[in-house]
């Protein structure tokens, strides 16, 4: 009895022992862990600390940069910074950065616009040739090119021509408000003599007005035109736009547009200096998508399209085209307008196609176009997406957009260059501005330029409307495989479609200025143009 007594009281002791240690070790645990947890949680829970948004780091550079006075140079069109390698989270998931911003490949095509060894100076001119041109800003710059040409083709002295004053948008801009006037003289002594104004004595001479038949190649212009020096010294073309042949042309007068157009017509100083701030500040938010939204009122009446418009405005873009006497079509189908591809892109079809391509909401998007027709009521869907949308309004103060403001083909002129620069471009229609700028891209090395398939786009958007197609990665891969070769890669231009006939058939043709291959590009290690590349 005694035994088994002391054998249980040993017993007890051990258990003590065991809980004691136990207790000991874990108030030494919770003195060294458990407090200087619970204070890290107090700190960060006290703390005011938040993380600056993208949109504010870009603000906060942005603000830095209104201060800016310094008189600066004009940029010359160059490359784009190279860009790091990261990856980047969207609404897809993990997406590789350079595949939504890497160029397509150059396939080694470079500019070579100088003249042969065998091309020689300005012969003496028979005459002095006046151009009136017509159309907005990039339909005037294409058809002064074609303008310079002429005079060389027909021995003429140029006189510097003059804007449209007429047109839809009332702008009273001079050459000289809108391109640098002595660069374009100086640019083309070797090739065409330009004056500034008639010499005095002529100023009263009879002149020849003759609208110049469109798409002409050299025989027109060698015979018709040129024979007309015989009974005047002064030609004065009514219209500049389309008055040459697209292609075959000799290889001098083609390389000659070129340098006109991408050499020769600089904007004026203080428009290239405006277009090289907006573009520093469009760059502070980091790479960014240039987007040509022709979703405006002109657009659309002269087009026909309605969709997504209300009635009343429907109704009074109709009532704008029927008012318009040189629109010449007046009733339009806009249905069988949008099912054929021939309307721009709402904002919100745009959004869609945006983040189909993989493109994140936090993405700058800078919006080269004028008032968007409707406002807010029609930009609310492409916001929510894409919140970091910028314009000339808001990079820049009223004060610095006052000079500006008044002229439309001015304010055009800062889209153009914010476009020709930006690390993507996409339009949203193919008007007269989204094809100067593909061009003017394809020529400064093929950057990035995404052509929505409009046309195979309404019909899937249609779908996702109807509720029979849903929003989602199988759409968004359609859409995706849909524009893999329409990313603005080297490509000879087309020629007429198939079938046509007269003057249709060179109406047909893609226009100079929207790819200047093969004329006015070719390969580093050969003069020779290898036409197998892509068709797209």
């Amino acid at each position: 009895m005694q035994r088994r007594r002391l054998i249980s009281l040993a017993f007890l002791r051990k258990v003590l022992t065991y809980a004691i240690c136990a207790i000991s070790l874990l108030a030494l645990l919770s003195f060294h862990i458990f407090p200087s947890s619970n204070k890290l949680s107090s700190s960060l829970s006290d703390s005011s600390y938040k993380l600056p948004s993208q949109r504010e780091i870009g603000h906060q550079r942005w603000s830095s940069e209104l201060s800016w006075t310094q008189e600066f140079s004009p940029p010359q069109f160059t490359k784009a910074p190279p860009k790091k390698s990261q990856k980047l989270i969207s609404g897809r998931g993990i997406l590789d950065f350079n595949k939504l911003w890497k160029p397509p490949p150059t396939r080694d095509f470079v500019p070579c616009v100088e003249p042969s060894q065998d091309y020689s100076p300005p012969t003496e001119s028979r005459g002095y040739l006046l151009v009136h041109t017509n159309g907005g800003l990039n339909q005037m710059r294409a058809g002064i090119c074609d303008m310079v040409a002429v005079a060389r083709i027909i021995n003429a002295t140029l006189v510097i021509p003059e804007l449209d004053k007429r047109s839809f948008w009332q702008d009273t801009s001079n050459f000289s408000d809108v391109f640098d006037e002595e660069h374009f003289i100086n640019s083309l002594a070797n090739d065409v003599k330009v004056i500034k104004r008639l010499p005095k004595e002529l100023a009263t001479a009879t002149r020849a007005v003759k609208q110049f038949k469109s798409w002409s190649g050299m025989d027109y212009y060698q015979g018709e035109i040129a024979g007309m020096w015989d009974d005047y010294q002064i030609i004065r073309a009514a219209k500049s736009d389309s008055r040459l042949a697209n292609n075959n042309l000799p290889p001098e007068i083609q390389k000659l547009r070129c340098r006109a157009l991408y050499e020769a017509l600089r904007f004026s100083c203080r428009i290239e200096a405006m277009g090289k701030l907006l573009v520093e500040r469009m760059r502070s938010y980091g790479p960014y998508i240039a987007l040509h939204l022709r979703y405006e009122k002109d657009m659309l009446a002269f087009s026909g399209c309605t969709h997504g418009l209300s009635q009343a405005e429907a109704d009074e873009v109709t009532t704008i085209r029927e008012n318009t006497a040189y629109w010449k079509v007046k009733e339009i189908d806009s249905k069988e307008q949008r099912a054929k591809g021939y309307c721009p892109l709402t904002p919100k079809e745009v959004g869609m196609f945006l983040t189909s391509l993989g493109y994140p909401s936090t993405t700058p998007i800078y919006i080269a176009a004028g008032e968007i027709y409707g406002g807010d009521s029609h930009m609310a869907d492409l916001l929510s997406r894409f919140p970091l949308l910028m314009s000339k309004e808001k990079l820049a103060s009223v004060e610095e957009l006052e000079p500006f403001t008044p002229h439309a083909s001015q304010m055009a002129a800062l889209d153009y260059i914010v476009s020709v620069e930006s690390d993507v471009f996409i339009p949203s229609y193919s008007g007269n501005m989204a094809r100067a700028v593909e061009g003017h891209r394809r020529f400064l090395g093929h950057r990035k330029t995404i052509s929505p398939d409009r046309k195979a786009l309404v019909h899937l958007f249609d779908r996702v409307e109807r509720g029979t197609l849903k929003e989602g990665k199988g759409l968004y891969d359609r859409i995706i495989e849909i524009h893999k070769k329409r990313q603005g890669s080297p490509r000879k231009r087309k020629g007429p479609i198939s079938g046509t006939r007269g003057t249709e058939r060179f109406r047909s043709e893609e226009a100079f200025y929207v790819n200047p291959l093969p004329d006015c590009l070719c390969r580093k290690e050969s003069p020779s143009i290898n036409t197998s590349y892509s068709s797209r």
